[in-house]
């Protein structure tokens, strides 16, 4: 049974900000929480994609909450497993097809050794290939015994022939491995697309994996990454760790490659992310960055994003915001077109919405998913609306008996 919804909301919020706090800087005291607080605290853990990497550094001093995180590095190391093999064999089949392929963000960030096997959860392998050579590689694919599954603006969606979702509180060893296909890197910030394909695909790609272009371009994508998170209110703190280990790389050579991009224009983008990074990871950005992308940020964007925090632009805020993402707007322009389609959605946004009410665990049986766009607004107008995909993973953390004292 859930608590009181504004239970729920305050306790994500002090959960999200300890696990935060604890993640950045090992060895904070064991918190003095309630039974439900520490459910929460799974719940953020598992929502997040942090539970393995807790394991191995926070020492709270709970017995459920100890056996859980090892648990869930235990699934997600045969998970990795399982995902390296079929990396070895996109591998091979890429080779014969005579085409390259880049493994983006989660398997690069393990091929450079930053994250042993079960530490990071990959909730799929994302793949970005020439637009000339989608044709094979979906028949690569197929081969591998892959079936699309759904098309969205940024990728094409492939998952395992017959397999279907699991249901289970966090990692669990079995849960199928999809593929997302890209021929672009790009995200809607919040309408106007930032497209940085150039810059990740090495101009030399051989047949087969390849890694990055660069360590910037790898860095590049992880922010343009959690930039589109910030601007959907999705960000993970996985992602943040992302950054704050690869930033330990970067070189200021490897950081001015990043600003030169698109003409010498800095990635304006950039500034919230690695601002939240700084944050909690402090000492992770040069200070001379921050200042240099901070010139190119739009005004509003700029000083919004001196004070969010993880709980802000993730899924622990508990409430669905209406016009999350509008700060991204650099021109009037983009902000009507915003509203506009948040008024009345086009039919590539209805149509993404159904592929995501017929392929998503999370959104079956809702009954809000399902009304009409005119009575959610009404409905959001009348009262705050929960978000369904946080609830998902509240409710199951409070179902789960693994999770008791």
């Amino acid at each position: 049974m859930l608590p009181p919804l504004r239970t729920v909301e305050a306790g994500l919020r002090r959960v999200t900000e300890a696990l935060a706090a604890e993640l950045a800087q090992p060895g904070t005291p064991t918190p003095r929480w309630n039974p439900v607080e520490w459910r929460l605290a799974s719940a953020a853990a598992v929502a997040h994609g942090v539970s393995p990497l807790l394991d191995r550094s926070c020492r709270w001093q709970h017995l459920a909450w100890q056996r859980f995180l090892r648990d869930q590095r235990v699934q997600v190391e045969h998970r990795q497993r399982r995902i390296a093999a079929l990396l070895g064999s996109i591998d091979g089949e890429a080779r014969a097809a005579g085409f390259p392929v880049v493994p983006l963000k989660g398997s690069a960030l393990h091929a450079a050794g930053l994250y042993a096997p079960g530490d990071r959860p990959m909730a799929d392998i994302d793949l970005l290939v020439h637009e000339a050579d989608s044709a094979p590689a979906i028949g690569m694919l197929q081969a591998l015994g892959y079936v699309e599954s759904y098309a969205q603006w940024k990728h094409r969606v492939f998952k395992p022939v017959g397999s279907s979702p699991l249901a289970s509180l966090g990692e669990h060893r079995d849960t199928p491995v999809t593929i997302e296909l890209h021929v672009r890197i790009q995200e809607r910030l919040p309408v106007r697309t930032v497209d940085i394909t150039e810059q990740v695909m090495p101009r030399d790609a051989a047949p087969g994996t390849n890694d990055y272009a660069s360590l910037a371009a790898l860095m590049g994508h992880l922010l343009l990454h959690a930039a589109g998170g910030i601007c959907g209110r999705n960000l993970r703190l996985m992602h943040l760790h992302d950054i704050a280990l690869l930033s330990r790389q970067m070189r200021p050579a490897d950081w001015d490659a990043l600003c030169a991009w698109h003409d010498g224009a800095a990635p304006w983008w950039a500034l919230p992310p690695l601002r939240l990074a700084e944050r909690y990871y402090g000492g992770a950005v040069p200070p001379a960055l921050l200042h240099r992308l901070a010139r190119k940020c739009p005004l509003l964007l700029r000083a919004l994003s001196r004070r969010q925090d993880m709980t802000r632009v993730s899924c622990s805020g508990l409430w669905l915001q209406p016009l999350a993402g509008l700060e991204w707007a650099r021109s009037t322009g983009d902000a009507g077109a915003y509203l506009r389609e948040r008024i009345r959605p086009s039919r590539e946004t209805v149509r993404e919405r159904e592929d995501m009410l017929r392929t998503q665990l999370w959104l079956q049986g809702q009954d809000w998913v399902r009304m009409s766009h005119r009575r959610r607004v009404l409905r959001w107008l009348a009262r705050p609306v929960p978000r369904m995909d946080t609830l998902y993973v509240v409710r199951a953390a409070m179902e789960s008996r693994a999770l008791a004292s």
